[in-house]
C-alpha cells in the first residue's frame, strides 16, 4: 500500500469509510462479526486510515454504533495498530422526531467528543472533523470551539467536512496556519462538484478526503462502470474493476487526495485498496476526467 500525508500522519493512499456497516441507503447491515471482518480485511490490505462518525448508526438510540465497531475491530485484529489513524466526526444531532439537526456550540461538541472517546476506547481522537455547518452559528466561532477542544487535549488534529472554499479559508484563519489538516467532501464521478475545494486543498497542503468516492451506497458504487463507460472500458484494458479505476483517477488529481471508499464486505475494501497500485496513462486519466465533465 502506498502512503500519503495527512499531517502529521502518514497514512495509506486509500482509506476506509466505515459508515456502510451502520448506515446506508439499503437499510441492510451486516452482522457485527461480519462488519468487524470487513475492517480486518481493510487492515490486512494495508489500510491505515479509518473514517467514522458518532452519527453513523442504524437508529437514533444507537449513536456511536459505528465508532464501537471500529473500536472492537482494532482491539481484535492480530496486527500492530500503532500506525492506524482513526478519524471521527461530530456536530450532527439526532432529533426526537427522527430528523437531524446541527450544533456547533462548545458544550455540545465537548460532550460529543467525550462520547466518541468512550465509544472508541481512547484518550484522544487522532482526527476530529466537524461534520456539517451549523447555519445558525458563525462558522468562525465553531472553528474556535474546535480549537479549544484541541487545546484541552481531547483532539489531536482538526478537520472539516462538507465545507466550501470560503469555509476552508475561515477555518485556516481561525485555527492558525497548518492546524486544519483535512477537508472531507463528497467527490465522485457522479458528484464532481467539490473539485474547486480539492484544488484549494492542494494549493494549501491540506488533505482532501473524498467521501462516497465511488458513488455511495444503494447501487451508486456498484453501478459506476455502467453509468460512466470510460471507467469500465479502461478497467477491461487493465483487467481490474471499474471501481479501482475510479479511485486511481481520484488519486491522480492531487497528491493530497486520500479517498475513503465505504464497504460492507471484505471483498469490496480489498478490491478498493488495490487502486493505490494501479497506474493509468495520461490519456486514460484524461478520458476519465472528460467522462465526468472535468477539465483537468
Amino acid at each position: 500500500m502506498k502512503n500519503r500525508t495527512l499531517c502529521p500522519y502518514t497514512v495509506s493512499a486509500i482509506g476506509l469509510g466505515a459508515m456502510p456497516v451502520s448506515m446506508n441507503r439499503d437499510n441492510t447491515y451486516p452482522a457485527r462479526e461480519d462488519a468487524i471482518a470487513m475492517i480486518h480485511a481493510a487492515l490486512d490490505a494495508g489500510v491505515t486510515l479509518i473514517d467514522t462518525a458518532d452519527i453513523y448508526a442504524p437508529a437514533d438510540a444507537e449513536m456511536g454504533h459505528n465508532e464501537q465497531i471500529v473500536r472492537d475491530a482494532l482491539a481484535s485484529w492480530g496486527g500492530d495498530t500503532d500506525g492506524i489513524v482513526v478519524a471521527t466526526k461530530g456536530g450532527i444531532v439526532r432529533q426526537a422526531d427522527g430528523g437531524v439537526g446541527r450544533d456547533g456550540s462548545l458544550p455540545y461538541l465537548r460532550s460529543a467528543v467525550e462520547k466518541s472517546l468512550r465509544n472508541l476506547g481512547i484518550d484522544a481522537i487522532d482526527l476530529y472533523q466537524y461534520h456539517r455547518p451549523d447555519r445558525w452559528m458563525v462558522y468562525g466561532d465553531i472553528m474556535d470551539n474546535l480549537k479549544t477542544l484541541r487545546e484541552e487535549g481531547k483532539v489531536r488534529q482538526i478537520g472539516i467536512s462538507n465545507a466550501s472554499v470560503e469555509e476552508i479559508d475561515i477555518a485556516r484563519q481561525v485555527l492558525g496556519e497548518g492546524v486544519l489538516v483535512s477537508v472531507q467532501n463528497e467527490f465522485s464521478p457522479k458528484h464532481p462538484g467539490s473539485y474547486d475545494e480539492l484544488q484549494h486543498c492542494a494549493e494549501h497542503g491540506i488533505a482532501f478526503l473524498p467521501w462516497s468516492p465511488l458513488g455511495g451506497t444503494g447501487g451508486g458504487a456498484r453501478d459506476v462502470g455502467e453509468r460512466f463507460g470510460a471507467f469500465a472500458a479502461i478497467a477491461d484494458d487493465h483487467g481490474v474493476s471499474p471501481q479501482q479505476v475510479v479511485l486511481a483517477w481520484a488519486l491522480s488529481l492531487a497528491d493530497v487526495v486520500i479517498p475513503i471508499p465505504g464497504a460492507r464486505r471484505p471483498a469490496s475494501i480489498t478490491d478498493s485498496a488495490r487502486a493505490a497500485d494501479l497506474r493509468l496513462s495520461d490519456d486514460e486519466l484524461s478520458r476519465c476526467s472528460a467522462a465526468v465533465g472535468l477539465e483537468v
